[in-house]
């Protein structure tokens, strides 16, 4: 390499450096803010717990196939990715006619209802209905699409209520990292504007894990199949937009994140239950000790978990 080449690769190598460690958002470099915004790099073996999802649903899904107390890609909406699976009560308990609904993570760009059934048959056994969306993932559909779709998803299932059994005013809601974010949003929206329904028609969401403010996701890796512009941003991220603190306030909100997650999910969350807080909306949130981003949410199949409890408090 002669002279003038190397000088230009030094070049190049400074530039590179000097951007990783120019300040991205709050005080974080490039480097710290992906690593903040990776929950895996909170845990050795990720897929560890993605298999976890994919045993348990399938265990759950072929327990309920066999009772036939499953009904399988529901449909919503007109694309393929416009379905819902919906478990119903177990015959040996009083059927509560509520229903919960979960709505998967992934980083909007991954998973679907298949891995995310797993704790329908712990509500199927305490009466209750259970659904599972999917939506369409990142690249194929924008964040606003992605959240447009789990409102036609929920208002579908408020308009068909009486169809499967439980009733219209009790419905309720959780989600876990991005699940929990479009929860949250859930929880925000005025369906009176949307569809021919109330105003409020989610009685309570459990939002775990979830981002709510989505300015730093522009800045990362994350953003390559989402590419979000500022009015993603604007119009999705719970944490700037106008709450309307008597509609919100029909609406009983659990937050929660596990103990071993990085500091800017646990900050999010608890910014979160600041911001309802000062509109004088009750907000119940939980760090859950020995948890992280990915095995927290499993604690939704586990009758005598916090987690559970929160949600079975919220559903009586």
């Amino acid at each position: 390499m002669d002279l003038l080449s190397r000088a230009w690769f030094l070049i190049v190598i400074f530039k590179a450096y000097k951007n990783n460690l120019r300040i991205m958002y709050r005080d974080f470099d490039l480097e710290n803010l992906e690593r903040e915004y990776s929950p895996s790099s909170c845990v050795e073996d990720i897929e560890v717990f993605i298999q976890a999802y994919c045993q348990m649903s399938q265990q759950t899904l072929k327990h309920a196939k066999q009772n036939e107390k499953v009904l399988t890609d529901l449909a919503y909406g007109h694309s393929a990715s416009h379905v819902l699976d919906l478990f119903l009560p177990d015959d040996n308990t009083k059927p509560q006619k509520k229903l919960h609904v979960y709505i998967h993570g992934g980083y909007w760009q991954e998973l679907s209802k298949n891995e995310s059934c797993f704790a329908a048959n712990n509500f199927q056994r305490h009466g209750y209905h259970f659904a599972v969306l999917d939506y369409t993932l990142a690249p194929h559909a924008s964040l606003s699409e992605i959240v447009k779709e789990c409102q036609q998803a929920l208002a579908w299932l408020f308009q068909h209520a009486d169809k499967y059994g439980y009733d219209q005013d009790e419905i309720y809601l959780s989600g876990s990292s991005a699940g929990g974010h479009l929860a949250m949003m859930m929880a925000l929206t005025d369906w009176s504007k949307l569809f021919d329904c109330p105003s409020q028609i989610i009685n309570g969401i459990c939002a775990v894990s979830g981002i709510y403010d989505l300015t730093p996701i522009q800045q990362t890796y994350i953003n390559k199949p989402l590419q979000l512009t500022q009015s993603d941003i604007d119009n999705n991220s719970p944490l700037l937009m106008e709450i309307n603190t008597a509609h919100v306030k029909q609406c009983q909100i659990t937050l929660a994140y596990g103990e071993n997650e990085t500091s800017e999910f646990k900050r999010q969350t608890q910014a979160m239950q600041q911001l309802l807080q000062s509109h004088a909306i009750s907000t119940s949130c939980q760090e859950i000790a020995k948890r992280n981003h990915f095995d927290v949410i499993l604690d939704l199949a586990n009758s005598q978990s916090w987690l559970f409890q929160q949600v079975q408090q919220q559903m009586t």
